[in-house]
């Protein structure tokens, strides 16, 4: 009789498989259901078990039930890859950067390598020598750091054309290094390093040197000279100022990240992942996973901590096992791995069981429950390693380890990590990692172009206990998102909030109290509302270095639109500046008798495009879109859009913003054109905009979702969009 359990995926999750994980054969037609998924991963898993003795049939069945049921859920390359050829299954890699070409080429190759596989890449760039500094073999100069992170960047943009995603990066640089000023700088525009996560690399000293005030020496990493000096409080303050701005740079914590290196005598633990919740070595990579908390609770929150305990163990194992059986894409990778056999147990579903017993996220009561809740998790995962160590072995570095001189035999260096979720909770129907919710109720494209609207199912099920529940309060709450100005009772505002509800004290507090439980570190977005002011990011900082904490991203709603607003234009040149100034209404320019222009031609999977850009004192005034051969709905819309620019132009908003806004958004019929690819009928306009101008708009796709063109918000100390489900993290 066969023991596996009916899957529990809702519709949307099947359809967000169907579309990235589920097995496609070389047509691009699915071959697999989520059940056969399953137990493609589960029992591909499992067959490490024989090597031990146990009965990998046995085992697959549990894994396969675990994970049927929603309890838990691995990263995504395993989920994709486990029995694929070559599989690939870890999301977590480090890899060297030296400073010498070989040693900054062959990280390079060993890039475009780990990002084919699926897998991110963290990188340390401070041994580079700095910008301007002595090249003995050629007698020239150094480029410094930031000229290669940019090299690094545009190859994560070449890589990601072939395969599902682009790759992501997490680019460190410490504080110590010369060129550290121009590096804090570096995302100030929104147009680069758009494929990086970026981290200043902060050390005690320097956290002491900006409370004294004192002066910070800048060293050559070439020769461990002294090249400058900076006044340290100045320098937090760029720091701080850059956050504000864009959300960039974060900071890593060096000396708090190396407190928890299990294994120092291997190294100093100086770089993490891309989402910063993984400190590795050079060439390291981790397997992540994350228990879905709702799944182990009743509807009261109430947690089956007999359930809970066995999720863990069998968790544990499960991602012990990854490492028997994964594919690695270096041999070095797989040396280092093997070493310390680190894995990442964390956990989804946060938000979702404080609704369900009416905790407001945030409370002290919050924060009391997220101490229990994780260290019950590390204490019985600690506990799972050491079984697991006695039948099979401690991890080969566990010599000089940490757990030596506790005398405590372990089978993996680190057990725990709060990761981001990403895709995985989506495919689990629970809320990301330990971050609250964004919106009580929203809409959210479909897959065939239907708009769904989706209400915390929490937030139905209170609303009808208190008998407050009408299509009245249900739309205000859809149109904004939030409980905040509804005439609701208190209890329910005070618990039913979201993100932008949550002063930053308590999301950083939050942050600090897992952190307590945790090997590794947490991966959370200290989410600001867009008035949030300099000093704010500055007090979160602060706060989160005292709290223990291991590193700190901050997002500020909005500040990367709000950056672009006005990029490189006279404010009081446009009617558009004065509208958002208040300082008077918009007036289009009158169209003079005669005008000139050019066309061009592009191709669209719609016919061909063609788009005549006319001037008026020297500037782009109005744009006529037609396409040919298409239906009359389809050339009404690309009318539309050609009147609608044409309005923008004569009213005084630069062409830019216009081409920003539309470039890159994705549609179902993308086509190859001019060596490039045309996303949809906006990208067409766009493309052929920069045409008819001789120029081409760089634009900051960090806030737009590459699958549907949608906003996308930031969790996890990543990328998500509420719309079509896309996230940039596994």
């Amino acid at each position: 009789m066969d023991a596996r359990v009916n899957a529990r995926f809702s519709d949307n999750a099947r359809t967000v498989l169907e579309k990235r994980y589920l097995r496609k054969d070389d047509r691009g037609e699915i071959i697999e259901s989520p059940e056969e998924m399953l137990w493609r991963v589960a029992s591909s898993v499992a067959a490490a078990e024989g090597a031990y003795g146990e009965d990998p049939e046995e085992w697959a069945v549990r894994f396969y039930n675990m994970m049927a049921r929603l309890e838990f859920m691995p990263n995504s390359p395993t989920l994709m890859n486990a029995g694929a050829p070559n599989g690939q299954l870890s999301a977590c890699f480090v890899l060297p950067i030296g400073d010498s070409m070989d040693a900054i080429f062959g990280a390079l190759s060993a890039t475009a390598l780990v990002h084919k596989s699926g897998g991110g890449t963290g990188f340390n760039f401070s041994e580079i020598r700095p910008a301007g500094d002595r090249v003995r073999s050629t007698s020239g100069v150094a480029s410094g750091p930031i000229s290669f992170m940019e090299l690094f960047d545009h190859t994560t943009e070449v890589v990601k054309q072939g395969g599902t995603r682009r790759g992501a990066n997490m680019g460190i640089l410490e504080v110590s290094h010369p060129d550290i000023v121009e590096f804090v700088k570096l995302k100030s525009d929104g147009s680069k390093l758009t494929n990086f996560n970026i981290s200043a690399g902060v050390s005690d000293a320097f956290m002491k040197a900006v409370a004294a005030g004192d002066r910070w020496d800048l060293m050559n990493p070439r020769t461990g000279e002294t090249t400058s000096s900076i006044n340290a409080a100045e320098l937090w303050d760029l720091l701080t100022e850059g956050a504000w701005k864009t959300g960039d740079p974060g900071i890593i914590f060096l000396d708090r990240i190396e407190e928890g290196n299990a294994v120092p005598d291997f190294g100093r633990l100086r770089s993490t992942n891309p989402c910063g919740e993984q400190p590795l070595f050079p060439y390291e990579s981790c397997n992540l996973g994350s228990i879905n908390l709702i799944r182990t609770a009743d509807r009261r929150g109430e947690i089956d901590m007999t359930l809970l305990e066995s999720v863990v163990r069998a968790s544990v194992r499960f991602l012990d096992d990854v490492i028997e059986i994964n594919s690695y894409p270096l041999p070095e990778i797989e040396s280092v791995t093997r070493g310390n056999r680190k894995i990442g147990l964390g956990i989804m579903g946060w938000a979702d069981l404080l609704f369900s017993r009416g905790i407001r996220y945030g409370s002290k009561e919050s924060l009391d429950l997220a101490e229990e809740v994780m260290g019950f998790i590390q204490s019985v995962g600690h506990d799972e390693s050491g079984n697991l160590a006695e039948k099979r072995g401690p991890f080969p570095n566990w010599k000089g380890s940490v757990w030596e001189r506790r005398g405590r035999l372990m089978r993996n260096a680190t057990v725990t990590t709060i990761a981001p979720t990403g895709t995985i909770s989506l495919i689990a129907e629970c809320s990301g990692g330990i971050e609250p919710v964004f919106a009580l109720a929203f809409r959210r494209k479909a897959f065939d172009n239907d708009t769904l609207v989706y209400v915390n199912g929490y937030l139905e099920e209170a609303l009808a206990r208190t008998g407050e529940s009408s299509p009245a309060i249900l739309e205000r709450i859809l149109s904004s998102g939030t409980m905040a100005g509804l005439d609701v009772s208190g209890s329910l505002k005070e618990v039913f909030v979201t993100a932008h509800d949550v002063p930053f004290q308590e999301h950083v507090e939050m942050q600090a109290a897992f952190q307590k439980y945790t090997d590794n570190a947490v991966s959370k977005t200290i989410n600001m509302t867009n008035s949030a002011t300099v000093e704010d990011v500055r007090q979160a900082y602060l706060l989160s270095y005292k709290l223990g904490c291991k590193g700190i991203t901050i997002y500020r709603d909005r500040c990367r639109e709000s950056q672009v607003l006005y990029h490189g234009v006279d404010r009081e040149q446009t009617g558009a500046d004065a509208a958002a100034a208040g300082t008077g209404k918009v007036k289009p320019r009158r169209r003079p008798s005669n005008l000139q222009g050019s066309t061009v031609k592009i191709r669209t999977n719609f016919g061909n495009l063609y788009l005549t850009l006319n001037h008026f004192g020297g500037q782009p005034f109005e744009l006529f879109a037609t396409l040919g051969k298409s239906g009359k709905d389809t050339q009404a819309h690309t009318e539309a859009l050609g009147r609608l620019i044409s309005l923008l132009l004569r009213s005084g908003v630069p062409v830019r913003e216009i081409i920003e806004q539309l470039k890159g958004i994705g549609g179902s019929q993308p086509v190859f054109e001019n060596d490039g690819v045309i996303l949809s009928l906006p990208d067409a306009i766009a493309q052929g905009l920069e045409r008819a101008l001789g120029q081409t708009v760089e634009i900051s796709k960090d806030d737009m979702c590459p699958s549907c063109g949608a906003q996308t918000i930031h969790a996890e100390g990543c990328l998500r969009c509420v719309s079509c489900d896309y996230s940039k993290c596994y």
